[in-house]
């Protein structure tokens, strides 16, 4: 018996993983931002943290299924600029983050930083989704976008309302499920 080569699908499987990976680990960063601001307890905290690292389990079985053949599109130009604009963009988005954030704290705007970051978030995801051709990132970019400008104007305490970190984890989850749906 021999392997079955590898496909483009297959590499596209990994690359997907791979996301997943870091949406469910930062996602569970919001939504233990989440559990520390609305005071929930350690029980909390734990279910928070053994979901993402279970969720997490399942999105490295499926890299690690579908590796060998991302690992054989590894020097391609197209992947070669897909990974400088994702460096590029990933550094841009957190040097907005900061600059911004002194900005909010120097104008006595603190309470607005979090939604600030959440839709500069939001808003990294959409060339992102063109350079890696993956139609789901403009989803996920629009609905953080969309949530960081509303829930501050519709919950009851606004721009530092717990909410936010609950929306933006539970959206970063539902995008990584979204990517390894079968």
């Amino acid at each position: 018996m021999h392997a079955i080569a590898p496909t483009r699908t297959e590499a596209r499987l990994a690359g997907q993983a791979t996301g997943a990976m870091f949406f469910f680990v930062f996602g569970g960063v919001w939504l233990e931002g989440w559990a520390h601001q609305s005071g929930a307890g350690a029980p909390v905290f734990v279910v928070i943290a053994a979901l993402a690292l279970a969720l997490l389990a399942v999105a490295w079985r499926r890299f690690r299924r579908y590796a060998p053949a991302l690992a054989r599109e590894a020097d391609t130009p197209e992947r070669r600029r897909a990974k400088r604009v994702f460096n590029m963009v990933n550094a841009g988005q957190w040097i907005v983050i900061f600059i911004l954030m002194q900005v909010l704290n120097n104008l006595g705007k603190g309470a607005w930083i979090i939604p600030m970051a959440m839709a500069v978030i939001g808003l990294h995801f959409l060339p992102l989704a063109h350079v890696f051709k993956n139609p789901p990132h403009y989803v996920t970019g629009a609905a953080m976008v969309a949530f960081a400008a509303l829930y501050p104007l519709l919950a009851s305490g606004g721009p530092t309302a717990p909410v936010g970190f609950l929306g933006a984890g539970l959206i970063l989850w539902l995008s990584a499920a979204w990517a390894l749906r079968a």
